[in-house]
C-alpha cells in the first residue's frame, strides 16, 4: 500500500510540470519550436486518424484540380512539419529583433492560422465534413504549437 495521497500526487505532478516548463524556457527558441512542432504534428495526425476512423472521407482537391485525391496517413503530420518551419524561422527572427517577440509571434501566427483556414473552405471537390476536419486540424496544430513557442519567447534570451 502506498503512502502517497491524491494531494501529494497532484503536487508532484505540478512540480514536474513546472520543472518541464522551466526547462523549455531556457532552451534555444529553435529547439523549443522543433519540440512543439513534433508534439503538434502528433496531436494533429491523431486528430486526422480519429476523423478517418469515424468515417470522414479523407479526400481533398487543390484549387484547379479536377478531382479530389486521397489524403495519406501521415499527411497531417507532414503538413504540420512543413508549415511549422515557417513559424520556427519567424520565432527565431522575432526573438532576435522584435521588441515584444511573444506578443508579435502570437498575433502573427493567429492571423496566419485564421488565413490558412480559407484553403479548406474553398477546396473544390471536397466533402464538407473533410473541409471541416481540415480547418479544425489547423486549429489543433496551432493550439499545441503557438502557446509553447510564445511562452519561450516571453522569457527572453537564455
Amino acid at each position: 500500500m502506498s503512502a502517497t495521497t491524491p494531494q501529494t500526487r497532484s503536487t508532484t505532478s505540478s512540480l514536474s510540470s513546472a520543472r518541464s516548463a522551466r526547462l523549455l524556457d531556457t532552451r534555444p527558441v529553435w529547439l523549443v519550436g522543433v519540440v512543439a512542432t513534433l508534439a503538434g504534428a502528433v496531436v494533429t495526425e491523431t486528430f486526422g486518424l480519429i476523423a478517418r476512423g469515424v468515417g470522414v472521407p479523407m479526400e481533398a482537391a487543390s484549387p484547379g484540380a479536377t478531382e479530389a485525391a486521397e489524403i495519406p496517413v501521415g499527411g497531417f503530420f507532414g503538413g504540420v512539419l512543413f508549415w511549422s518551419v515557417v513559424g520556427i524561422v519567424l520565432a527565431v527572427a522575432l526573438a532576435r529583433w522584435a521588441k515584444r517577440p511573444a506578443r508579435t509571434f502570437v498575433v502573427t501566427t493567429v492571423a496566419l492560422t485564421a488565413l490558412s483556414m480559407a484553403g479548406p473552405a474553398v477546396a473544390p471537390h471536397t466533402a464538407t465534413a473533410t473541409q471541416v476536419v481540415l480547418a479544425l486540424s489547423h486549429l489543433v496544430a496551432a493550439a499545441v504549437i503557438i502557446p509553447v513557442v510564445a511562452r519561450r519567447l516571453s522569457h527572453g534570451r537564455p
